[in-house]
């Protein structure tokens, strides 16, 4: 009696998806990884965008300030990808970061000199190609939470992902959604 409830037990188990969740909570992490990665590489070419600017405009203190702690707050930033709260926080960071850079590169147009140094259009292409790695990588990264979220909520599995703790895991949003679903505004003024 005892081998054959072990044996039902067995090949319950066997179709309840307990592996797979295992599967794709890796994916998850994995994807979360190369997030982190990304982003760490767009904080590591910071300091030396910052240095190359400043070479050509002291005076803009202020806005290498604002990048420094824009920065600081990034790297003090421990997320946890599994907590909504810790994720927003870290989007939040992150998002402030891509401002500040923003406003570091509008610094720069103002210096023609600059704009034509070899060492800051080196670091400027590296800048764009990491922020276009940011998009590739936020995307895996949503398509194997999406994966294990919609896996984890299916029948049966369901019922093995609640007796073994498994949650669904949050996802990047969308910080500025009001702002996206309006249609942007073409002034094509009368200078001319």
């Amino acid at each position: 009696m005892g081998r054959l409830m072990a044996l039902v037990l067995v090949l319950l188990l066997s179709g309840c998806g307990y592996n797979t969740i295992q599967q794709k909570e890796e994916a998850v992490d994995a994807a979360w990884s190369q997030v982190i990665n990304v982003y760490q590489r767009r904080a590591d070419l910071v300091p030396n965008l910052v240095a190359t600017v400043r070479g050509y405009a002291e005076h803009e203190q202020q806005v290498f300030t604002e990048v420094a702690e824009a920065r600081s707050r990034v790297g003090s930033i421990n997320v946890d990808a599994g907590d909504e709260a810790s994720l927003e926080q870290f989007q939040q960071a992150q998002g402030q970061l891509q401002s500040a850079i923003g406003r570091l590169l509008l610094v720069a147009e103002n210096y023609p000199q600059l704009k034509a140094d070899q060492n800051f259009l080196q670091l400027q292409a590296q800048l764009e190609g990491t922020e276009n790695r940011i998009t590739v990588e936020r995307q895996r990264y949503i398509g194997a939470v999406q994966d294990y979220n919609t896996f984890i909520r299916q029948f049966p599995q369901n019922l093995t992902a609640k007796m073994f703790g498994y949650r669904t895991r949050p996802n990047f949003t969308v910080d500025n959604l009001q702002e996206i679903q309006q249609a942007p505004r073409v002034d094509f003024g009368s200078n001319g």
